[in-house]
């Protein structure tokens, strides 16, 4: 059924829950309409980490908005997929203004907004948002408050076994076992807020003296997106990836072509690990800003040659190319990322000022910021050369976006300026989708 603010037309949306459980008559709706519609070509658009429903969708209208245009006699057909994620009411929404008040110094302090949209994403964890509120209402002094408020973080985001959730919490894997926690969770409390504060002070001047309360909301921050990391693929391949097998048995001729903002890149990558045995349709890939790891595709991984990427071989399930458009400008993944994967007390220098994405980015790096890493026969080029040339047919491809990707303030930079039309033209070259407009 179209969404009467949508700007394309046919389009469709997949709602999954935390579990990856979709909503079935969408989905059914989804398979009876692309056969009913002739749809040759399904772009498939997973919105990341900050979107409710309204937001996730006026993102996907406002991406899709020019491919009509730029492929005028292809026969294509849109997907919109609602994942549970939230967004703190500080943060803007990718490629929409920000409010006034978004752009004025505020205390450490969770609004009404924020406060619901944890009630949401966190149920049953009432009592522990509150408690989470009051210590950030009232910055109590003692190191040993802000030790409670990491024990209040840590609770929040737990995921109790069994469940599936418990499987997706890491990017890499050694001998079978899950490694790699965020260091967020192990240091101690006041030293990641200090560390998170003097990150801020950085990245924005209306945190110009570093206090420890604006990190410890910095941590609460980072640990919702964890917990949407952990999600996303869970919904990917425990709900996508089946749904997009679904498809293919019902629908086999028609050419799937995933796309995924931030977090949702992890969803879409992780789709593919849970396509069935011997399903081909999914022509390409793109990940815009991917916000998880720059090895996760890695057979070997250059700090452990015993230990490969959990999406390890993956892009050998699409059919064409997987592309990664990545932009030095974002922020969040330069600086945020890699800094709440492995928090830098062991004296390397952070503290003194150091560049974090040249400090901790060959490790804990994100692939939307300096590309996929470690997987052989990578190719690379610039969005110009990409449009201009053409992508190759399959493997993957690093595209610095960057000349597009730049509009952002502190502390995301320009995580989330991803609504340009030469995205929507790379996603139409990577799937080989009609015979895009000049740009």
């Amino acid at each position: 059924m179209a969404d009467p603010a949508m700007s394309v037309t046919p389009y469709w949306e997949l709602t999954f829950d935390a579990d990856g459980d979709v909503h079935g008559r969408q989905r059914d709706r989804l398979v009876a309409g692309v056969t009913d519609r002739g749809v040759r070509d399904l772009i498939v658009f997973a919105h990341g980490w900050n979107n409710d429903r309204p937001g996730a969708t006026r993102l996907c209208s406002a991406f899709f908005a020019p491919i009509p245009g730029l492929a005028p006699k292809a026969r294509i057909g849109y997907v919109g997929v609602l994942w549970p994620s939230m967004r703190f009411a500080d943060e803007p929404i990718p490629n929409f203004p920000r409010t006034v008040a978004a752009e004025l110094p505020r205390p450490p302090a969770l609004d009404k907004d924020t406060r619901h949209a944890l009630l949401e994403t966190f149920p049953g964890r009432a009592t522990v948002i509150d408690q989470l509120a009051r210590l950030l209402d009232q910055q109590p002094r003692q190191d040993a408050e802000l030790e409670e408020f990491g024990r209040l973080v840590r609770l929040l985001v737990e995921v109790v076994p069994p469940g599936p959730q418990a499987l997706f919490g890491a990017d890499t894997l050694a001998e079978g076992v899950p490694q790699d926690e965020p260091g967020m969770f192990s240091a101690p409390v006041a030293a990641v807020c200090e560390e998170f504060a003097a990150a801020l002070a950085r990245q924005s001047p209306a945190f110009s003296l570093p206090n420890p309360w604006d990190g410890a909301q910095e941590l609460l921050r980072q640990a919702t997106y964890y917990a949407m990391k952990r999600r996303a693929g869970t919904v990917g391949e425990r709900g996508l990836g089946r749904v997009v097998g679904q498809l293919a048995a019902a629908a086999p001729g028609v050419r799937v072509h995933l796309v995924g903002h931030s977090f949702g890149a992890r969803l879409v990558s992780f789709a593919l690990r849970g396509l069935p045995e011997g399903v081909r349709t999914v022509k390409s890939v793109t990940l815009l800003q991917g916000a998880f790891s720059h090895y996760a595709f890695a057979a070997r991984l250059p700090h452990d040659t015993r230990a490969g990427g959990m999406l390890q071989g993956q892009y050998n399930r699409v059919d064409g190319p997987l592309v990664c458009c990545h932009s030095r400008h974002d922020a969040a993944l330069g600086t945020f990322y890699p800094l709440a994967s492995r928090m830098a007390g062991d004296d390397q220098g952070v503290a003194a000022g150091l560049d974090l994405g040249r400090v901790l980015g060959e490790r804990w790096g994100a692939m939307g910021f300096g590309g996929i890493r470690a997987v052989p026969g990578t190719r690379a080029c610039t969005l110009a050369d990409a449009l201009r040339k053409g992508l190759p047919a399959a493997g993957c491809v690093n595209v610095d976006a960057a000349a597009v990707v730049r509009r952002g303030g502190p502390p995301a930079g320009a995580h989330s300026d991803i609504v340009h039309r030469e995205l929507a033209q790379v996603v139409l070259a990577a799937g080989r989708i009609g015979r895009p407009a000049a740009a």
